[in-house]
């Protein structure tokens, strides 16, 4: 199948590598020509302009946008839209707000443009073990791409799982299960890690592995990690950002009344990540040293 590709990041280019490997044509183009020229390389047609890229598909196209989600995302569709004709279809697999796909299907659909959301995890790991596929969008727009999906994903990893948005609604849930799964595994490592005993937490991680009830591919990369970096991750700064799709999670569990306090305290434990020093702890410690004449470590 042929497909226009844009954004060749770590992640887009090794889906289209993945896709140039098992057959189809893919058309890309990136905002820097040197991974263009890379890609091409390696067998993808290049291009350096969208108008280029459009030009190059045969009718009806279909093109995948992997750039960052928001206005980079909105601005790489609406240049799009500009050159793509009615029947083509936009892909964003992207980490969308299910909010602006909603929006960015009606609006599109007044142009007689297809848009499909879908949602991909595997990170740049997918190009050996395949892409984890969550697509939402009309179904008329969907089927045609099956081949392309069915090409990134492993065998099982491609569902269409509703209508406009659901894809990346489900990709924000999983992505705001991931942070709480995250956070358990970092507060165990950090028992482990205090601990009186000399623990190797790399063999411990791959222990975990071999039939244990929390064995996980997150787990398979805590042991790299720790092989990498050593027990004590000297080098790696406990600065932990985020991408939006845990807020978002949140968002939808108070406006539906779910509770989610697991998912809500592993997004908030990466906000105190990233202070050097909580003025919200200065605040407790003053609180004590004034109520109980507790001592106060100063700078």
């Amino acid at each position: 199948m042929q497909l226009g590709f844009i954004g060749l990041g770590r992640m887009g280019a090794n889906m289209v590598r993945r896709l140039i490997r098992d057959g189809h044509e893919i058309v890309v183009y990136n905002r820097t020509p040197e991974k263009t020229k890379e890609i091409a390389g390696e067998g993808a047609k290049p291009s350096f302009s969208i108008e280029e890229l459009v030009g190059a598909l045969a009718k009806p196209r279909a093109v995948w946008v992997m750039v960052p989600a928001g206005d980079a995302t909105e601005a790489q569709i609406k240049e799009l839209l500009e050159h793509l004709e009615p029947g083509d279809t936009i892909i964003d697999g992207g980490n969308t707000n299910f909010h602006d796909d909603v929006r960015r299907r009606e609006d599109l659909k007044k142009h007689g443009i297809n848009y499909v959301d879908a949602g991909t995890s595997g990170g740049i790991w997918g190009l050996q073990v395949g892409y984890c596929l969550m697509v939402g969008g009309d179904a008329a727009a969907v089927e045609p791409l099956v081949p392309i999906f069915t090409s990134l994903a492993p065998p099982g990893g491609y569902l269409h799982v509703g209508g406009p948005g659901a894809g990346h609604y489900v990709k924000m849930v999983h992505n705001g299960i991931e942070y709480g799964l995250m956070q358990a595994y970092a507060e165990g490592f950090e028992i482990l890690h205090a601990s009186d005993y000399e623990l190797d937490l790399a063999a411990i991680s791959d222990l975990w592995m071999q039939g244990s009830v929390v064995r996980s591919w997150l787990l398979e990369l805590a042991a790299r990690a720790f092989k990498a970096n050593g027990a004590d991750l000297e080098h790696i700064k406990g600065f932990v950002a985020d991408s939006g799709e845990g807020r978002w999670t949140i968002q939808e569990a108070i406006d539906h009344d779910v509770p989610a306090p697991v998912i809500t305290l592993s997004l908030l434990t990466r906000f105190r990540s990233r202070q050097d020093d909580s003025y919200g702890a200065k605040v407790l410690a003053a609180l004590r040293s004034e109520f109980g004449g507790h001592e106060v470590k100063t700078e």
